[in-house]
């Protein structure tokens, strides 16, 4: 069925708004109700910090640094981009007291994540000496208006668009029938790709107005992306790259970085290493010669404001002549830094920052895009005249809050409308590299039509010899019961919790502590719930047993392992009950990127009653029996 293009953009807008309001709610109660110690809990707050220093940084920005002192195995949940409110604490509060929490009246930006020490961007106005002596301070995520605020932007443009290549792209993405146009190139040969990468390479650059990389997981997605990007490159200056997380963004520009190219990133990245930090807008500000004379005009003109004297009627004239020149060298860095750029990344909201402004890109590539609220999609696109997807959809789907926003669609990603509208853009890849093939023939299966095969080298690969691969433990042998903790009833299952990290010790002890430690023998837990996340990282740092294995074990969400893979994975679903209830778990898609997570073993704990009146669950179930 087709529906009018702007009808539809109008009815995203509306399921946005939605969203928005909900999220927006929430986020109003929780900062009332909930005590401060599940905010730190949760990774959402960080208390109690300690003041560092504060400076004015390239961008002439006023920044602050600070620094969590608490012992904490908790991750947090700041990274660039996103905004923070500060808090103090009367001094004989404790932290689950709740009417004690006096805020700010300022807010500010994350400009930079380093483990335990944070620098935020604030106001120039900001009351820093009085958080500087409140002592007992903290600070909590805020709500992010200014991501809405873009999407909001970005929809009404495409609505209004009439007539131009954003109206054209808007009108082909909905309409089955329009045909997406193509150019004319003979086929180029990559001997170092398969033959599904190569086709998908070739795709893309025939492709005249969209492409889309469908990559499941192991079979190569950014090697192909990052190749394609290369070859465009041989014919356009300058491309524009995104994705919807930082976390993306860094690992597409780090494999950019890796092959030769000048990749500058806007923003900077979650992971704080040297490599990363070079090829940042900011770092190469800094770096840039002109600079020292920007920063010493930038110091006068921040002096001659605090030290105005009365009846100085040269006061605006000077101030006009520095500022004149600070712009003007602001603008010649800038040139410079953007002209030598062969390609600029960011996040999908920060390409509408002011530095991309007026800019135009031939060719824009979103990379996780199935990951992304199509809204967020539409930023870039209008800086674009063609439009390059990858990503998966039978994978994480985008975050949403509320449940009738959901329900009306706005679940469905820019991706999934174009795979569904326009297939013959679409390009599978079909040759995986990471899991023995016993783990991945279900997925391939059950996902992909059974169209994912295993390259020869990885297909018998095992820890073991006579080991099974793919594994399925009944927890109902050992009565393991879910409970709720918790405010917001964090489901958890101790027993089901204990059972996994014994499990984990015997094939520890089988494969022999020598073998695990020279060979890096790496090891993933994961379960949907965050508390039983947080209760199965408690266990390991009781247990003196893994100690030595520490730096080898990783316990996260499935969120938290998108994109990763390890030598094994132990799942443990948590869900048992008489009624057979399984939440969010019936969310298939993100049982798709646990169960592919693992090189060479993969063990699932859960309930074979409550999880097998499910029938992808009971599929999955009778599929590990045959093995």
């Amino acid at each position: 069925m087709t529906m009018n293009p702007i009808l539809a953009l109008q009815q995203q807008r509306m399921l946005l708004e939605i969203e928005y309001n909900c999220e927006k709610d929430n986020f109003q109660k929780q900062a009332l109700s909930m005590g401060l110690q599940r905010k730190i809990k949760r990774g959402d707050a960080l208390w109690p910090l300690k003041y560092g220093k504060s400076y004015y940084n390239s961008l002439n920005q006023l920044a602050l640094e600070v620094y969590r002192q608490a012992d904490d195995d908790v991750e947090h949940n700041f990274e660039y981009g996103r905004p923070v409110m500060f808090f103090s604490l009367g001094n004989n509060e404790k932290t689950d007291g709740k009417a004690s929490v006096n805020y700010f009246k300022f807010t500010g930006v994350v400009n930079y994540a380093d483990g335990d020490r944070i620098v935020v961007t604030v106001p120039d106005n900001a009351p820093l000496l009085e958080l500087q002596n409140a002592g007992n301070f903290g600070m909590q995520l805020s709500f992010d208006e200014t991501s809405y605020k873009m999407m909001f932007e970005a929809l009404d443009r495409v609505i209004r668009a009439r007539g131009n290549r954003l109206a054209y792209l808007r009108d082909l993405f909905y309409t089955p029938s329009m045909k997406a146009e193509r150019f004319t190139f003979g086929q180029i040969r990559f001997p170092y790709l398969n033959e599904t990468q190569e086709h998908a390479v070739n795709e893309v650059l025939c492709a005249k107005d969209v492409s889309v990389v469908h990559g499941p997981p192991g079979t190569g997605k950014t090697t192909t992306l990052v190749e394609a990007i290369y070859e465009t490159l041989m014919r356009e200056n300058q491309v524009l790259v995104c994705a919807q997380s930082n976390m993306a963004v860094d690992w597409i520009s780090e494999r950019l970085v890796d092959r030769g190219i000048n990749v500058l990133r806007i923003g900077n990245p979650t992971r704080v290493n040297d490599k990363m930090l070079g090829f940042t807008y900011e770092r190469r500000f800094e770096a840039h010669s002109d600079y020292p004379q920007l920063w010493a005009i930038r110091k006068s003109i921040r002096e001659m404001r605090q030290h105005r004297k009365r009846g100085d009627d040269h006061f605006h004239q000077k101030m006009d002549r520095l500022k004149a020149r600070a712009t003007e060298l602001e603008i010649r860095i800038n040139a410079e830094l953007f002209g030598e750029a062969r390609v600029i990344a960011c996040t999908l909201v920060s390409s509408a920052s002011r530095l991309l402004q007026g800019m135009k890109f031939a060719t824009l590539f979103i990379d996780e895009a199935a990951q992304a609220l199509e809204a967020a999609c539409w930023i870039p696109i209008r800086k674009a005249s063609r439009v390059i997807l990858a990503g998966d959809h039978c994978q994480l789907p985008p975050t949403i809050k509320s449940l009738a926003a959901m329900h009306g669609g706005l679940d469905k990603t820019l991706m999934e409308r174009i795979v569904e509208n326009k297939p013959e853009v679409v390009t599978l890849l079909k040759m995986q590299y990471r899991m023995n093939d016993d783990i991945m023939r279900f997925s391939s299966d059950y996902f992909y039509h059974g169209e994912v095969e295993s390259a020869p080298e990885v297909k018998h690969r095992g820890i073991l010899d006579y080991d099974d691969a793919f594994e399925w433990i009944d927890t109902a042998d050992i009565d393991a019961r879910e409970e709720f903790i918790g405010e917001t009833f964090g489901r958890i299952n101790k027993a089901e919790a204990e059972l996994t990290l014994a499990v984990l010790q015997h094939y520890f002890e089988k494969i022999g502590k020598q073998r695990i430690m020279d060979e890096r023998i790496d090891v993933g837990i994961i379960s949907p719930y965050r508390a039983q996340v947080q209760y199965l990282r408690h266990l390991i740092k009781k247990q003196s047993f893994f100690k030595p294995y520490r730096h080898l074990l990783s316990v996260n969400t499935v969120d938290g392992f998108q994109g990763q893979e390890r030598d094994v994975i132990m799942i443990s679903l948590v869900r048992a009950n008489e009624e057979g209830q399984i939440g969010f778990l019936r969310d298939l898609r993100r049982m798709n990127v646990a169960i592919t997570r693992a090189r060479m073993k993969l063990i699932i704990l859960g309930n074979t009653e409550t999880m097998g009146r499910h029938p992808f669950y009971k599929k999955l179930i009778n599929y590990i029996n045959l093995l």
